[in-house]
């Protein structure tokens, strides 16, 4: 048997890898466009940062080592022009003299991966405007950071790349604007999550121009200008654009594969695409999202190698089968962690999913031990099941592990009841007695027994101002004092002063309640519902309206303001 494996990537190395364990005898030969396969594509911003200081680390394996090891027959700077399927044969461009041969194969597995997007605007071409995908686009980066020392750079595109090489070009003492279509960054996190991210990122000294079309760009003197409809242009050294990715799919297309979303090579569950003899894994596949069931495109690391191990598999006859993927992700942003795993609101409503959304902040461990950091874990379950859907995470310390424990709680089908069951390992260094994902698990039973009922940052601002409803704040008149209320006409009762003032509240009024987390105002709503009160809580607190409703520093407290996390 003879594999042709089109890509070198994640899922083409892991593809070819996992075929030679469970054959010894096949023949396979693996082709890559660019000059260095199995490399390790999420490190290459911090390459251009200094973080990684030896280049030869981004690179697992070489073609080298494929031979020794594998018996890999592995040629780089080898394009693939053509699929013939009715033939089994391939056309293969040598990129160095630009000589074509014929490559035969048995099975072959398409691993192309996908190209930055490069839209057509003015002055696209100019010398100092980049991509990053390949590991030459990140020695021309960092060659020209060498050279030419620049001042001033912009950003186009807050997603992970964008967000990666502003954080490693601040680092480098470079002036950095970021230029985003949206009016967020990390798409993966709702905007109100992404609120305390660019807050902080505000903080580090990261220029935010959110909900900004760059329209071109024009020289200026030795740099340029990035154009911005009527605005004034921002002036750079160096431009990274990073506005996304598509599924490089026009060979399968050309080969008449069928294609799905966005162009992607549409494949079955075994990486099979609509020829029985072409797989498809990676970036450039169409796959269905474990939660919805829905056709998606998840352009990540950890689906493209595990695709790669079930491609392989199928070939050599063991029934395994890909069973979706959730988009699990994590970013590192300076000192902070931004996670997130299965549905956000968006994608929840575009699946017209009935869902609810629980927000918790809690100690990444025991308050009392010295180091405590907060989290912020917003998470979405099915309100009739308690089932997880998704969550998104942000904060400093085990921000990840929290997120793995909820990804795998959702693929597991877990339900709020049994988060809170999760016997998680603790000690005070690591953790808590009960967990950030027990307390988003109590949480939700709360709301779901209608023990609490909530409500949410943006609603506040439309809620009554007639007097037919009580604006309550349980907070300190210090904390009070320093932060300011959600609204002109909301009444400051500290909670351990409420038992004893409640005469100073009309019964026949719903009470509307926050206080700084949600703790507090969910014990205020316990105290007041058992009194005849119709009581709702602030979901997040005054916190997590102040960064989802209005641009303002990060607040690095370490510890919670009332000494505890936020609870059931």
């Amino acid at each position: 048997m003879k594999v042709v494996i089109v890509g070198g990537v994640a899922g083409g190395a892991t593809a070819a890898a996992r075929l030679r364990r469970l054959d010894e005898s096949a023949e396979i030969v693996m082709l890559e466009r660019t000059g260095y396969v199995s490399y390790a594509n999420c490190g290459l911003p911090y390459y251009i940062g200094g973080t990684i200081e030896d280049r030869e680390e981004l690179t697992l394996q070489t073609p080298e080592s494929f031979k020794n090891r594998f018996n890999i027959d592995v040629r780089v700077h080898h394009e693939v022009t053509e699929i013939h399927p009715a033939e089994h044969t391939l056309t293969v461009r040598r990129l160095d003299d630009g000589s074509e041969y014929t490559e035969g194969y048995d099975k072959l597995i398409l691993s192309p991966g996908a190209k930055a997007i490069r839209p057509p605007l003015p002055g696209i071409d100019h010398e100092r405007i980049f991509t990053l995908r390949t590991v030459e686009d990140t020695f021309r980066i960092r060659e020209f950071l060498d050279r030419e020392q620049p001042r001033r750079a912009v950003v186009v595109g807050g997603g992970f790349i964008g967000l990666e090489m502003a954080e490693n070009l601040i680092g480098s003492g470079i002036e950095t604007t970021l230029i985003q279509l949206d009016d967020q960054v990390l798409l993966p996190l709702d905007k109100d999550l992404a609120g305390e991210v660019q807050s902080y990122l505000r903080g580090q000294g990261l220029r935010l121009r959110l909900g900004t079309a760059v329209t071109g760009f024009a020289p200026d003197g030795a740099g340029l200008k990035v154009l911005i409809g009527a605005d004034d242009p921002v002036p750079a050294d160096l431009v990274i654009l990073a506005i996304g990715v598509a599924p490089e799919s026009d060979l399968a297309r050309r080969a008449g594969l069928t294609l799905g979303q966005k162009g992607a090579i549409a494949v079955n569950d075994q990486m099979q695409t609509s020829d029985p003899d072409i797989y498809a894994v990676g970036d450039a596949v169409e796959l269905t999202h474990a939660v919805t069931g829905r056709k998606t495109l998840v352009a990540l690391a950890g689906p493209a190698n595990r695709q790669g191990r079930v491609a392989a598999d199928s070939i050599c006859g063991i029934g395994d089968r890909y069973a979706g993927a959730q988009g699990s992700s994590i970013l590192k942003l300076f000192e902070m962690t931004a996670a997130a795993t299965g549905l956000n609101e968006r994608a929840a409503k575009a699946a017209g999913l009935d869902y609810e959304v629980a927000i918790t902040y809690s100690a990444s461990h025991a308050g009392y031990y010295p180091g405590a950091k907060n989290m912020t874990v917003k998470t979405l379950f099915e309100p009739t099941t308690g089932r997880i859907l998704g969550a998104g995470i942000v904060g400093f310390d085990g921000v990840d592990k929290r997120i793995d424990v909820l990804a795998t709680a959702i693929r597991a089908g877990l339900t709020a009841r049994q988060l809170t069951e999760l016997d998680l390992a603790y000690a005070p260094p690591y953790s808590s007695a009960k967990d950030p994902v027990n307390m988003a698990g109590y949480v939700i039973e709360n709301l779901r027994a209608g023990l609490v009922s909530q409500y949410r940052w943006d609603e506040v601002a439309s809620l009554p101002t007639d007097g037919s409803v009580t604006l309550l704040d349980v907070r300190t008149p210090e904390e009070v004092a320093e932060q300011g209320l959600i609204r002109p006409d909301a009444v400051n009762i500290p909670l351990d002063e409420l038992r004893g003032r409640l005469s100073e509240l009309d019964p026949a009024k719903p009470l509307y309640v926050n206080c700084y987390s949600g703790l507090r105002s969910y014990l205020a709503c316990r105290i007041l519902s058992q009194r005849g009160f119709v009581c709702y809580n602030l979901a997040g607190g005054w916190r997590f309206w102040s960064y989802s409703s209005q641009d303002r520093v990060h607040d690095a407290t370490p510890t919670h303001p009332c000494g505890l996390a936020c609870g059931s």
